[in-house]
């Protein structure tokens, strides 16, 4: 075991597997915005916000576990698939940054840089507009069916969007599998000039529900390095590294609203009953492949860091190339 699981920072690794399935959810905050180049260990996290006020007021873990600690995290999906009704898409390439500000026995808030803390392609619907509501006996309908054929109006892109805050986090379920992490409520919105800007499947008041956990045991790999991120052995930085598989088939998903605008009451009934919706729980799924998730903090067990926030930031900057 590394020095910094033996801390109290042991529930690092279920913090780690967590954050790859946050990684689509998290809203933008204060931060560092821009995307530069870092040395070694500091590499992968080229946009942590360790200026973030709430990163630098982080005081340290005590020994007593009081305390809170600050750590850079980032995760990377590079393709899964999401199964909702009866669509079945592939997911893009999908990286978050953020950080992390709390205790392993009190839990921790998400901190992301400003602009958001996700970069990721868009994850396109399979036959567009076409697909989700043609062909159609309905003349209006019809007409928009005939419009866009061989047009780029077809595409449909699906955008996976907050709906509440996370919630149930359990730190042990990280390190095993098939427990839930965590609940993840959220909405997906459809995004189409014709279906408009409130195309949804659910809602704030009427979520999906998200509930992952680890379809494979993760493998873990760790990595030392000094404040300005030199590679070290003895370093006081570390990185664990969390390889694995994620997923949940559980959730329920409900029926579209909001798509067409003053056509929503046409659009909304037709795209329900061409995709399934509402979807019932076990008709659903979301699998992430190959997901690697890194979190970077403090290793040494016996010191305490009582300006862990600033010492952070610090190290970080220190680290950036010209």
């Amino acid at each position: 075991m590394t020095a910094l699981i033996k801390r109290a920072r042991y529930g690092l690794l279920p913090a780690v597997t967590a954050f790859a399935v946050l990684a689509p959810l998290v809203p933008a905050s204060a931060g560092t915005t821009s995307a530069i180049t870092l040395r070694g260990g500091w590499a992968a996290f080229t946009r942590c916000p360790v200026d973030d006020s709430t990163m630098l007021a982080a005081t340290g873990q005590a020994p007593d576990g009081s305390g809170s600690s600050a750590l850079c995290a980032t995760a990377d999906s590079p393709s899964g698939t999401i199964k909702l009704g009866s669509t079945t898409a592939t997911t893009g390439d999908t990286n978050l940054q953020a950080g992390l500000v709390g205790s392993f026995s009190a839990g921790f808030s998400v901190v992301s840089p400003t602009g958001g803390g996700v970069v990721s392609a868009p994850v396109d619907i399979p036959g567009g507009l076409l697909g989700l509501i043609c062909p159609s006996s309905i003349p209006v309908i019809s007409a928009i069916c005939q419009e866009i054929i061989n047009s780029p109006l077809n595409t449909v892109a699906a955008v996976v969007q907050p709906a509440g805050q996370p919630s149930n986090f359990n730190l042990g379920a990280g390190l095993s599998k098939g427990q839930p992490i965590l609940t993840l409520p959220v909405k997906v919105q459809l995004q189409n000039p014709i279906l408009g800007s409130n195309c949804y499947l659910g809602s704030d008041s009427d979520p999906i529900v998200l509930k992952p956990e680890n379809l494979v045991t993760p493998k873990v790999t760790t990595k030392r390095f000094n404040p300005n991120g030199k590679l070290n052995k003895k370093g006081v930085l570390q990185d664990i590294a969390v390889t694995g598989k994620q997923g949940d088939n559980s959730f329920s998903v409900p029926g579209a609203a909001g798509c067409g605008g003053a056509l929503s009451f046409l659009i909304d009934p037709i795209l329900d009953a061409k995709e399934g919706l509402p979807s019932p729980a076990g008709s659903n799924s979301l699998v992430l492949s190959n997901s690697v998730t890194s979190i970077a903090g403090y290793v040494n067990s016996a010191k305490f860091y009582p300006n862990e926030g600033k010492d952070l930031s610090a190290a970080w900057h220190s680290a950036v190339l010209p």
